[in-house]
């Protein structure tokens, strides 16, 4: 049976369209004569992802993402279709995330998790909102670039204060900085001048004082020697024992000097009663004149002579000027 030219067209026309439907198909990351695991994913936004793209866990490719479709009219969230390409154990505890590179290709990535039970075809896998690594640089960048605009703006200070220095209104009041300036730095050359300068004096005097420090090194260190015996013997002291020997001897003056103020003892009418300073008054003056008078007239006190007789009359009644005596 011949085939006519017709049917070969058709039929190359047919085979054509099936080859194209599989291959967009392909391109998108479905397979109609692939019978692998279907999982799904609901995210409340999917930017940067994609069909084809892939799924990994722990960075090896399990899969690829074929199909993503809102979940109702609202667009809330959307649902994503992944389908596996290798036939491992995905625990119903795993964690499904999108995550995005700097180029902006964005990859779900499965968190396996620690549960006992495992996940069937058909199943949904819980999911995580994660920042994505070009979020995190946002985050980085975005301070840096609040601290460059800020120094931008303190240049842009700078550049209007030194416009404003040199400004024609203000130069000369630059110039007599500039003066100011100048004079200083020749009074500064003058003081640092290693002749005639006071700093160098200054310094002089330092070494002369340090270097007699250096020569009376060996009497400072006997000194410090002396002190230190001195410190180690009057921590030696019983300064406890001295200091209530001192105490109780000061309570024994104080008891004698209360004894003299009051009028009970001895000591104390001596000091206080005035008829016994004036009765020891007179008794005195009467030793005066007894004792003038006994220089004066001795033999009528004492006689020497066996005929002789008492010398008697003309008594003494004040005792007599002492021409020796200068003070009075």
């Amino acid at each position: 049976m011949k085939i006519t030219n017709e049917a070969k067209i058709g039929i190359l026309a047919v085979v054509a369209i099936a080859l194209l439907i599989l291959g967009f198909n392909f391109l998108k990351g479905k397979s109609l004569f692939d019978k692998s695991k279907k999982l799904y994913a609901v995210f409340h936004s999917v930017e940067g992802l994609s069909a084809s793209n892939p799924v990994t866990i722990n960075g090896l490719r399990i899969g690829s993402v074929t199909e993503m479709q809102e979940k109702d009219r609202s667009l809330d969230s959307i649902v994503v279709t992944i389908t596996l390409e290798k036939d491992i154990d995905i625990t119903r505890s795993s964690l499904a995330y999108i995550n995005k590179d700097l180029l902006g290709t964005a990859t779900v990535n499965i968190a396996l998790g620690d549960s006992s039970g495992f996940i069937k075809d058909g199943d949904t896998l819980n999911t995580l909102v994660t920042t994505g690594l070009v979020d995190d640089v946002k985050a980085s960048l975005n301070p840096a670039l609040n601290n460059v605009n800020g120094a931008l703006k303190s240049l842009d200070s700078l550049i209007e204060v030194v416009g404003s220095i040199f400004n024609p209104a203000t130069k000369y009041n630059f110039q007599a900085i500039v003066t100011n300036l100048t004079k200083s730095s020749v009074s500064l050359q003058a003081l640092l001048n290693s002749q005639t300068g006071a700093l160098a004096q200054t310094l002089s005097n330092m070494n002369k004082v340090s270097a007699n420090l250096a020569n009376s090194n060996e009497n400072i260190t006997k000194t410090i020697d002396n002190l230190g015996k001195a410190s180690t013997k009057l921590a030696a002291l019983n300064i406890e024992e001295t200091m209530a020997s001192i105490n109780k001897t000061m309570a024994g003056l104080n008891e004698v000097v209360a004894k003299a103020n009051s009028s009970d003892g001895s000591l104390g009418l001596l000091l206080n009663d005035k008829k016994l300073y004036t009765s020891l008054e007179n008794t005195s003056h009467k030793m005066n004149i007894l004792l003038d008078d006994l220089r004066v007239h001795p033999k009528r006190y004492v006689s020497f002579s066996v005929f002789g007789k008492k010398d008697k009359g003309n008594y003494l009644t004040a005792p007599l000027v002492d021409s020796t005596n200068t003070g009075n």
